[in-house]
């Protein structure tokens, strides 16, 4: 059978162009963040991602030469979106959990911190036992939510899309308590939206639940991705840089033990 060689010319221009949009595509990488989960990762009034999430992000982009490119999505939806390749990776303080693992893949974790319960300053509630009979809003889809399905069966979970929506309904008497990651809580109380709550207790953590830390999640089977990823945390966390963006956000090292 022959082959004309205009064919074959045609045929090489194709392979070469896919080859050059394969190396092109691994020189960006696109993040999938929520934008609404302060001070790891908030979307600005003027469209712009702030955080620890965000600035680990284009450290860990910078460390691997590539560029990053952000794309915000609901947390209900976030896997489900990763999954239909909208972006390469998640990092938007995600848990490396057993329940995900069956989901995504995970690079090393960039940071490790406990939850804790948060109530009005001047809640009747004194203890973990004072959660008896009350409301507990938490986000749903989260580690956080279930902790409180786990241990705190006794309360009233009530379940809000974003990290805000509890947070308003706290200062509004309409839960009596929130759970949330340690740091998520203290920031906020510190801020002038958070004056009217205080920290109850922080929680040991639930390694079924609470997982290893917070990692970067990967499409399932992409692990030279996920390695990659797990490299540059390990040189951000050696040349300095890691310790620089903590130091902006914190004043103890988020990477935990």
């Amino acid at each position: 059978m022959r082959i004309s060689t205009r064919f074959l010319a045609a045929a090489s221009i194709a392979a070469l162009s896919m080859l050059a949009g394969s190396a092109m595509a691994q020189e960006k990488l696109i993040i999938g963040t929520e934008g609404a989960y302060p001070p790891f990762n908030t979307l600005e009034a003027d469209g712009s991602l702030v955080g620890f999430d965000i600035d680990i992000a284009r450290a860990l982009c910078d460390e691997m030469k590539v560029t990053c490119e952000f794309v915000t999505q609901d947390w209900d939806g976030i896997i489900p979106a990763l999954q239909a390749k909208k972006f390469d990776a998640i990092i938007a303080s995600m848990s490396i959990t057993p329940e995900r693992l069956e989901k995504v893949d995970f690079s090393k974790k960039y940071y490790n911190t406990p939850p804790a319960i948060a109530v009005p300053k001047d809640s009747p509630i004194t203890d973990l036992a004072g959660l008896k009979g009350k409301t507990l809003g938490a986000q749903s889809s989260t580690t956080h939510a279930n902790y409180a399905e786990k241990h705190m069966g006794d309360s009233e979970l009530k379940l809000y899309p974003t990290a805000d929506e509890y947070k308003l309904d706290l200062e509004g008497g309409r839960v009596d308590a929130v759970i949330d990651d340690v740091v998520v809580l203290s920031e906020w109380i510190k801020s002038d939206a958070g004056q009217c709550c205080k920290i109850l207790t922080p929680l040991e953590t639930d390694v079924e639940i609470n997982g290893e830390g917070a990692g970067i999640a990967v499409r399932k089977g992409e692990t030279a991705l996920a390695d990659k990823l797990s490299a540059a945390i390990a040189a951000i966390r050696a040349n300095g840089k890691y310790a620089e963006i903590n130091k902006k956000y914190f004043d103890f090292d988020v990477y935990g033990n």
